[in-house]
C-alpha cells in the first residue's frame, strides 16, 4: 500500500482533507496493533496486515481492513461497512461521507463495539483468581500428550512442518516436540509414551533438515527468511527478521545437542554468523530488527522486486563460476535454463528465469552422477559458495535493514547465542567465543542504552538514541530468558542479578493483582483495551516466557515467591490451556515442572573445569546451572551459600537440598 496509495497524489488529497492520518509502527508499539487487531478480527472473521483502522477522536474503531488496492487496482476488500470490491480510494470516499453525514451514527456505534471488546477482553482469560480452589489436577502432564497428538494429525510427513501453505516454522512449537524426549523425569515418557517421545523429536528432525535444504534458507548467504509460500519450503518469502533467527538457533542448537548431527550443526552456523556479523550486528552492541524481502536488482535499476537479492538465472551461475563449477552447482541448487519458479508462484512475474537456491541433491550422489570424486565436488561446492556471495554483496544492493534495536527480539538473540556459546565451547573455541561477545555486548548495551537504573525501567526500542516507548511485558520477559540463558552460559553473576531486578520490575509493572498472569502494557486511559494472553504465535507468549522465567529463577536463587508466582501465571490460563494445549506449547514446560519440579546444577571450583562445561552444554530442561562461587548469588541464594566454593564438585539442589553429583 505504501506505493499504491501513499504515494498516490488523489489518495493524499483526501487523506489530508478529510482524516488525520497515524502511521503506527507496530515494532514499536504492538499494544496499539494488538487492540485494533482484535476489532479487525472481531469484525471481520480474519486479519493480518497491513492493518488499516478509522477511530473517532476518542480513539474507538469505526471501520477497519487489512490491504485495499490503491487506485487503478481491483481487489475484494471485506470490511464492516464495505462488503463490494472497492479500493482504497472508493473506501476513503465512503468514510467521508458517512462520518459526514452520520457522525453521531458512527460515535454511538464505535462506543458500542468498543464495549463489547472491552467485556470480551475482560473475560477472555479464565483461569482462577487468586485465592481459588481447583482440583490439582487439572493442569496435568496429560496435556502434553494432546499437544503431541494434535501436531502429529498436523505434521506434513512429505516435506515437514506442520501447515499447508503459506508454512511457517513455528519455533516454540518444533521446541516442545523436540524436547518432550529430553526431559529427566519419567513422568513425561510415561504419559506420552517414550516412542512417541522420540518420534515427536523425528518430526521436528525431519522439518529442520527440509528447511534447511530448501529456499527458505539463504543458502549462498546467511539465515532464515520469514516463511515459505510453498508447501515444500522452497519459495519463501524473503524477508529476514531478528526473531525467526534467534528462535530457529535455539532449535537448530537443541537439534544438534541430541543429535550431534553435522547439518545440525551447519545450519546453528550460518545463523550465528548471520547474528554476529554485519549488517544484523550493531557495531555499539546490540542486533539490528530486520532485512526487507525486496530490493534493486542491481545497482542501476530504479525499481524494487521481491527476492531480487537473493536469485539467480543460469546465464549469471555460468559468468560467476564457468562452465565446470556452474554445472555442479546448478545441480546441486536444483537451477535450470528456464529458472524453478512455477508460474502459479509468480503473480507478478517477478521470477521469470530466476532460481531460488535450494540442495536438491547429496555431494555423494552428486559425485556418482557427475563421475567425480566426492571430495572434489564438496570442494567446488564450498568455493562455488563462496564466489556467489563475493559477487552478490558487490553486484546487488542489499535490501533495506531495519536499524531499530528492539529489546524482545534481542533479549531471545542475547539466549540463543549464550546458549550455542557454550555447546561449541569445546568443538570451535573462535566460534563459541564469538557468539559469547556477542551476547554480553547486547545484553551490556541494552543495560547501558534502554534501562534507566533508578526507576528500574527498561525503554523498548533504539534508534539514533533511546526511543520514548517503555518497555513492554515482552521486552522484559524475552530479555530475563535471554539473561538467564547468559548467566548459565558464562556463569558471570551481574547477568543474573540483571535479571533478578528485571523480573521484579516485571512483577511490579504488569502482573495482575487479581487474576495473575502478566497484561502485555501497563494500563493506560489512552488504550481502550488492557490485554493479557497466553498463546504462542510467532513468538512465544511473554506469559509462557515469564512463567519459565519465574521458574528457573526460583530454582537459581532458591525463592519461593517465584515459583508461587509462576505456578499461578499457569493457572491464570488454565481454561484455555485445557481446551487448545497445542496452542500454550510454550507454556507446556511449565506445567510439567509445576508438577515434578526443577532441579539447579550448582558447579563450584574453577569456572572453565571440563565438568562444568559439560554441564553447561545440554538442552536443559527441568534444570538451570549455577555457579557455586559468585558472592551475589551466595548471599541472595541461601542454599548455594551453604556449599563450601572452594571444594571443586557439581551438586544437584532441589527442594531446599544439595546432593553432590556422582563424577562424570
Amino acid at each position: 500500500m505504501e506505493r499504491e496509495s501513499f504515494a498516490s497524489p488523489e489518495i493524499a488529497e483526501l487523506l489530508n482533507s478529510y482524516f488525520i492520518p497515524i502511521k503506527i509502527d507496530r515494532e514499536e508499539r504492538p499494544d496499539v496493533d494488538a487492540i485494533y487487531m482484535n476489532y479487525v478480527q472481531a469484525t471481520n472473521g480474519s486479519g493480518g496486515w497491513p492493518l488499516n483502522v478509522f477511530v473517532t477522536p476518542d480513539l474507538e474503531p469505526v471501520f477497519g481492513g487489512t490491504y485495499w488496492p490503491g487506485p487503478n487496482h481491483s481487489m475484494t476488500a471485506q470490511g464492516t461497512l464495505i462488503s463490494q470490491t472497492v479500493g482504497f480510494l472508493d473506501i476513503l470516499k465512503k468514510m467521508r461521507d458517512v462520518w459526514t453525514k452520520q457522525e453521531e451514527r458512527c460515535r454511538e456505534s464505535a462506543k458500542e463495539i468498543t464495549r463489547q471488546l472491552r467485556q470480551f477482553a475482560e473475560e477472555g482469560v479464565h483461569g482462577r483468581k487468586l485465592g481459588e480452589k481447583s482440583d490439582e489436577d487439572s493442569l496435568d502432564i496429560e496435556l502434553l500428550e494432546e499437544a503431541y497428538q494434535h501436531f502429529l494429525r498436523r505434521y506434513d510427513s512429505t516435506n515437514g512442518g506442520f501447515s499447508i501453505a503459506p508454512k511457517f516454522p513455528t519455533p516454540v512449537n518444533m521446541q516442545f516436540l523436540l524436547r518432550l524426549d529430553q526431559w529427566a523425569t519419567m513422568a513425561v515418557k510415561n504419559v506420552v509414551g517414550e516412542a512417541e517421545c522420540k518420534h515427536a523429536a523425528q518430526l521436528v528432525l525431519n522439518t529442520l533438515r527440509k528447511m534447511a535444504r530448501g529456499g527458505i534458507r539463504d543458502q549462498i548467504g546467511f539465515g532464515f527468511s520469514r516463511y515459505s509460500v510453498t508447501k515444500d519450503w522452497s519459495l519463501p518469502h524473503f524477508e529476514k527478521m531478528l526473531y525467526d533467527q534467534a528462535q530457529l538457533l535455539d532449535v537448530y542448537l537443541d537439534a544438534f545437542v541430541v543429535t550431534r548431527d553435522p547439518e545440525m550443526l551447519g545450519a546453528v552456523y550460518d545463523i550465528a554468523t548471520y547474528l554476529t556479523e554485519a549488517p544484523m550486528a550493531a557495531a555499539a552492541g546490540g542486533f539490528y530488527s530486520a532485512e526487507d524481502a525486496d530490493s534493486y536488482p542491481t545497482h542501476t535499476d530504479n525499481e524494487k522486486r521481491e527476492g531480487a537479492y537473493y536469485v539467480w538465472t543460469l546465464k549469471e551461475l555460468r559468468t560467476v563460476l564457468g562452465d565446470r563449477e556452474s554445472n555442479i552447482c546448478a545441480r546441486f541448487y536444483g537451477v535450470l535454463a528456464d529458472g524453478n519458479v512455477a508460474r502459479e508462484n509468480d503473480p507478478h512475474d517477478e521470477f521469470i528465469s530466476q532460481n531460488v537456491m535450494k540442495i536438491t541433491t547429496t555431494p555423494a550422489a552428486l559425485a556418482k552422477q557427475v563421475g567425480m570424486a566426492e571430495s572434489e565436488v564438496v570442494t567446488i561446492l564450498k568455493e562455488g559458495r563462496k564466489k556467489m556471495r563475493v559477487y552478490r554483496e558487490k553486484n546487488r544492493p542489499r535490501p533495506a535493514l531495519d536499524d531499530k534495536v528492539v529489546v524482545c527480539w534481542n533479549g531471545l538473540a542475547i539466549g540463543a547465542l549464550a546458549r550455542t556459546s557454550a555447546a561449541l565451547v569445546d568443538i570451535d573455541a573462535e566460534k563459541s567465543t564469538q557468539c559469547r561477545k556477542a551476547a554480553e555486548g547486547a545484553a551490556n548495551f541494552i543495560r547501558k542504552e534502554l534501562f534507566d537504573e533508578e526507576s528500574k525501567t527498561l525503554y523498548r526500542v533504539y534508534r539514533e538514541g533511546r526511543g520514548d516507548t517503555p518497555g513492554f511485558c515482552d521486552d522484559y520477559a524475552f530479555l530475563i530468558h535471554g539473561l538467564i540463558d547468559l548467566y548459565e552460559a558464562t556463569f558471570y553473576e551481574s547477568f543474573l542479578e540483571f535479571a533478578d531486578i528485571l523480573q521484579k520490575s516485571q512483577i511490579s509493572f504488569f502482573h495482575d493483582p487479581v487474576s495473575s498472569g502478566f497484561f502485555t502494557t501497563r494500563s493506560h486511559p489512552s488504550l481502550l483495551l488492557h490485554l493479557k494472553s497466553g498463546m504462542d504465535a510467532a513468538e512465544p507468549s511473554s506469559n509462557s516466557v515469564s512463567a519459565s522465567n519465574l521458574h528457573r529463577l526460583s530454582s537459581l536463587l532458591n525463592d519461593e515467591n517465584y515459583s508461587r508466582l509462576a505456578m499461578e501465571t499457569v493457572a491464570a490460563f488454565e481454561a484455555e490451556v485445557m481446551q487448545f494445549p497445542h496452542c500454550f506449547a510454550g507454556m507446556l514446560g511449565s506445567v510439567v515442572v509445576g508438577k515434578v519440579g526443577m532441579q539447579t546444577v550448582v558447579v563450584t571450583g574453577p569456572l572453565e573445569t571440563a565438568r562444568g562445561k559439560k554441564v553447561r552444554e545440554g538442552v536443559g530442561v527441568g534444570r538451570t546451572v549455577a555457579w557455586g562461587g559468585g558472592e551475589w548469588l551466595r548471599a541472595r541464594n541461601d542454599l548455594v551459600g551453604s556449599i563450601p566454593k572452594d571444594k571443586q564438585v557439581v551438586m544437584i539442589c532441589a527442594e531446599g537440598e544439595c546432593r553432590e553429583m556422582p563424577p562424570f
